[in-house]
């Protein structure tokens, strides 16, 4: 017959069994909190967020338009021989309507085409959006579903695309464009892709 064990043995076992459980998720709190400093602390630009589009082809795309609107869908045979800025936009996204005057200034460059994506938006609204704020697109394709987003790897919403004269995605901004990141991220990559000769 085994003898109980001794009650203070079991006493010091149950507090290192509640210290453990609690040590655990601190544990995990404060890696977790090391990795966002570390993140911060490294400099890096959040909005230049790599994409494993950069220097490839832009995915098949074949949008239809907004309906309320005359203009083309968002087709990617359309990116051929032409650089297009690819804007993803909706009515619903806040930041989208901030960046928006910087569009409508973008879009008197007639150097490149300004394609609306409009992702997972109702048609109405959308069309709603471009009434109130103008429209400074050139075409606009509509992604409904969200899918064509996913092709192109959109995170959120805004992003902007630079696809060169060869169809190849040059450059990937994510936020809300504004004067400053136009002038110092995106001109750049949109005057080397208009400099780019394709085929060379």
């Amino acid at each position: 017959m085994t003898e109980p064990a001794h009650p203070q043995l079991e006493a010091r076992s149950g507090r290192r069994r509640r210290l453990s459980v609690l040590l655990v998720p601190l544990i995990l709190f404060g890696v977790l909190v090391a990795f966002f400093l570390a993140q911060l602390m490294s400099g890096r630009d959040a909005s230049t967020v790599p994409s494993a589009l950069i220097n490839r082809p832009a995915p098949q795309t074949d949008l239809p338009p907004l309906a309320a609107t005359s203009l083309p869908g968002l087709r990617s045979a359309d990116f051929l021989g032409k650089v297009t800025l690819v804007n993803v936009f909706a009515s619903w996204c806040a930041p989208c309507r901030e960046e928006h005057p910087v569009l409508l200034a973008l879009s008197r460059d007639e150097r490149f085409t300004l394609a609306g994506l409009n992702y997972k938006d109702a048609q109405d609204n959308a069309a709603g959006f471009l009434r109130e704020l103008g429209n400074p697109y050139d075409a606009i394709g509509v992604d409904a579903s969200g899918r064509t987003g996913i092709d192109w790897g959109v995170y959120g919403v805004p992003e902007t695309f630079v696809v060169g004269r060869d169809g190849i995605i040059a450059f990937k901004f994510v936020g809300p464009l504004s004067a400053e990141t136009v002038r110092h991220e995106l001109m750049p990559a949109v005057e080397a892709a208009l400099a780019e000769v394709p085929g060379a």
